[in-house]
């Protein structure tokens, strides 16, 4: 069992890479253009601002770095609906630039904030940016626009309490409020990401099953020809030559060799043909046939096996029968194939309506370079396995010790069949 949880081989995982990367391209550019509209609307209110409430000292410098503010938004605008890379990761510095135009205004017109009221609208401007930082998936980047959005609030707000005569208590409060939007708009941003890296999985999940429908008649076609040919066909032979040396020579021990040859193969086949069609997982239940199944990897591959079925009901049969029993049989098949072990550890038991199965041997472990090598080959098993039985609701997990060897725990809901 070399084999890790990820798939990130180029087969397995190179179509999941990309419509994952269609999936957040998708909602950061969802991010941009409505970061686009709501700045639009800011710069509308600046200008509306300084229009209907122009202020009495500063008017100028005011009027200056409106109209440079404008010819920015429009030069960002630009930028970010070409949807590149650049724009895309550096866009967000533009929230910057709302807060520097925002606050310079809020200062200067603040001067004559005794004679108008044009300091005091532009600081509900400020309200305006946690929700354009929200836009972003980054919650960081949001907080990191959020904190001193607040701060300067606060100071423009302090700055002009004397010319508005307002009561210490209005600041505060108007200050904590904002803080609040700007805690709610960090919150947002990281439900946001998290959706978004939720629906990645999903999207990585439903790539590799699809892989994995296009490989697997492959894969049991190839596994069955590998089981004929290493184990009853080699038997076979053997028969074949002893019987004629049986003809030729009379001689008895050819006959008993040529039992011994037609029972093994017997076996081989009655196991192959039992691991294609379980028909024992119905008849005598899943810790029979999954005792069955261990002692023949076991005995394939020469290794010491530890099999406890004893937490199994015997006549339990549960929906999750055949998912384990599929699941086993693979991983089994890694072992065999893979771990270079020389001990098999299998356990299966159910406490209540959750299934526990258990797999672990001291072979070489999960070796990265192997790994890759068989993912670009196409062989995805471990990572399949995994979708399915979390797809089932259950857990799949990996470890490899540092001792060596690996050990896989699987957890799964087992309702009775009849349910």
């Amino acid at each position: 069992m070399s084999m890790p949880i990820a798939a990130t081989g180029p087969t397995a995982a190179a179509p999941s890479s990309a419509g994952v990367q269609r999936i957040v391209l998708d909602h950061e550019q969802r991010g941009i253009s409505l970061q686009i509209a709501l700045r639009g609307v800011l710069a509308l209110f600046v200008v509306g601002t300084l229009l209907l409430l122009p202020p009495e000292v500063g008017g100028r410098a005011c009027a200056l770095i409106a109209g440079s503010y404008v010819l920015a938004v429009a030069l960002l605008t630009v930028w970010l609906r070409t949807a590149r890379p650049s724009a895309i990761s550096w866009g967000w510095l533009g929230l910057y630039v709302d807060l520097i135009v925002l606050s310079a205004l809020s200062l200067i017109a603040g001067q004559s904030s005794a004679q108008n009221w044009t300091a005091y609208v532009l600081l509900g401007g400020f309200f305006l940016l946690p929700v354009l930082a929200a836009t972003q998936l980054h919650w960081g980047v949001c907080a990191s626009v959020v904190i001193p959005t607040v701060a300067f609030y606060a100071i423009e707000a302090f700055a002009t309490q004397d010319a508005n005569a307002e009561p210490l208590a209005s600041i505060i409060l108007r200050v904590l409020v904002l803080a609040g939007v700007g805690i709610a708009a960090i919150g947002l941003s990281r439900i946001q990401r998290s959706r978004v890296t939720a629906i990645s999985a999903l999207a990585n999940d439903r790539a590799q099953l699809l892989t994995q429908l296009t490989s697997v008649t492959d894969s049991e076609r190839r596994t069955l020809a590998e089981n004929l040919h290493d184990g009853a066909l080699q038997y076979i032979l053997a028969a074949r030559m002893d019987l004629e040396d049986a003809r030729e020579l009379a001689d008895p021990q050819a006959f008993g060799r040529l039992d011994q040859a037609l029972t093994q193969s017997s076996q081989l086949l009655r196991s192959t043909v039992s691991e294609l069609h379980p028909a024992v997982l119905a008849q005598s239940g899943l810790a029979i046939a999954l005792g069955q199944l261990a002692r023949a990897a076991a005995e394939r591959a020469g290794l010491e096996l530890l099999l406890d079925t004893e937490g199994w009901p015997g006549n339990a049969r549960t929906g999750s029968d055949l998912l384990l029993f599929g699941t086993a049989r693979e991983l089994l098949a890694n072992v065999v194939r893979h771990a270079q072990a020389s001990r098999l550890e299998v356990s299966l038991d159910l406490h209540g309506d959750t299934a526990h199965l258990l797999i672990a041997d001291d072979g070489v472990g999960a070796d990265p370079t192997a790994v890759a090598r068989r993912l670009a080959q196409g062989h995805i098993g471990l990572d399949s396995q995994r979708v399915k039985i979390e797809a089932a609701g259950g857990r799949f997990e990996l470890e490899t010790p540092a001792a060596g060897g690996t050990t896989i725990r699987i957890s799964v809901p087992a309702k009775p069949a009849s349910q």
